[in-house]
């Protein structure tokens, strides 16, 4: 019986489209955000750390996958529930601003200036932010333009960031369909693995592309947790450029 039931729960959300009403108190996606965040950041630092000091090592590499996945999401939370939007996108494009140097100090240490364009990932999740912010409102003026700007420049990850958040929004009442959509989005484009790689991963005798690290990120972002983890704001924020400073100062003293 009880088999029975979760089978037509099951049909019953596969079939039933995503609802656009700003209910937040049907969200049924996890709202343990700053959970989510501390998840994200450790892997973007693991990411970060294996790239500079342990390029070798792939799976460090892979780690740090779940990071913009992650950062994605709760960005589309914070769209559904800021008490102002564009204070919360003036303060991601403050941090953005503030991260460019450290972010080329560690990254680019002995190349600077010509490497100044190459932008942080908190420029495209402000840019992904304020097209969603265009979508949510109706504005597809700004929606289009930032969605022009983020893939015609040279933006990390470019228009994925936009992409991924409208699955999150469009499928936040319904998370088996909003799983299934961000499955077919991490996981049929990891098959063209460009040859050679060798932060390819071989599962099953298949060769992946390294992105396809990415679809791991639905284990924390659809099912609901309950930590009561709470983090001050700013922690966020401030870690992403202080830890490109440290990890860019280490690198000249080891001379890496």
């Amino acid at each position: 019986m009880k088999t029975t039931q979760n089978l037509k729960r099951v049909k019953e959300l596969l079939l039933t489209p995503p609802t656009f009403s700003d209910n937040k108190a049907r969200l049924q996606t996890n709202l343990d955000t700053d959970f989510l965040k501390l998840i994200a950041i450790v892997s973007m630092l693991i990411d970060h750390i294996g790239s500079v000091f342990f390029p070798e090592v792939r799976v460090l590499r892979w780690i740090g996958r779940l990071a913009f996945p992650i950062f994605c999401y709760c960005m589309t939370v914070g769209l559904l529930y800021t008490h102002d939007i564009k204070k919360y996108l003036f303060r991601l494009g403050i941090f953005a601003l503030i991260s460019q140097p450290c972010y080329i100090f560690a990254f680019h240490p002995y190349d600077f200036w010509s490497q100044f364009t190459n932008w942080n990932i908190f420029f495209t999740l402000f840019l992904s932010l304020l097209a969603m912010y265009g979508w949510k409102e109706r504005k597809w003026w700004l929606f289009a333009l930032t969605f022009f700007v983020i893939s015609w420049w040279n933006f990390d990850y470019s228009s994925n960031g936009i992409f991924l958040m409208l699955v999150f929004y469009l499928c936040r009442n319904n998370p088996v369909v909003g799983a299934m959509f961000y499955l077919l989005f991490t996981v049929p484009p990891a098959l063209f693995a460009r040859p050679g790689d060798f932060r390819n991963l071989t599962l099953g005798g298949l060769t992946f592309d390294w992105t396809f690290a990415m679809a791991f990120a639905a284990l924390f972002i659809f099912p609901c947790t309950h930590t009561n983890l709470k983090v001050p704001r700013w922690l966020f924020y401030a870690f992403y450029p202080i830890h490109l400073l440290i990890i860019g100062l280490v690198r000249l003293v080891l001379k890496v």
